[in-house]
């Protein structure tokens, strides 16, 4: 079974923090994710970089190292109406309802580390789609 991934869980590949142990256990795992992920993620790069936490050069290689990923990327587009759907029922980001409308779709569920998103998903009844990392 597929499972999707969001950029948080992403960024413990090449950082390591809390969750790191989990999110390299994923690798083993048939990953999905849809496109928007890469660019999640080298935003994500780009504020480690403003804040001091890494170099540019750094950030380089790590969005290298996302690029080579093992995680099929699925085209935004035949789930953008329903992650609006999505955002609007649970008054959260359409970037982050990207992931459960593919999850959705795949009939298989998200493995995230955003918090937020994870406790609203579970108060609006998407709780059978959404996973918090490490658990």
């Amino acid at each position: 079974m597929s499972i999707v991934i969001d950029a948080c869980v992403a960024l413990k590949w090449v950082f390591d923090e809390r969750g790191t142990e989990a999110a390299i256990a994923l690798l083993a795992e048939e990953l999905i994710a849809p496109e928007l992920w890469l660019a999640e993620a080298s935003n994500a790069l780009w504020r480690h970089v403003r804040l001091g936490e890494t170099s540019s050069a750094e950030a380089l290689a790590r969005i290298d190292e996302f690029a080579n990923a093992p995680v099929a990327l699925m085209s935004i587009e035949p789930y953008m109406r329903r992650a609006l759907q999505l955002a609007t029922q649970l008054d959260h980001r359409v970037y982050h309802c990207l992931y459960l409308a593919l999850a959705e779709h795949l009939d298989t569920h998200v493995i995230t580390d955003d918090r937020r998103f994870f406790t609203i998903g579970n108060a609006t009844g998407f709780g059978a789609r959404l996973r918090l990392l490490g658990e």
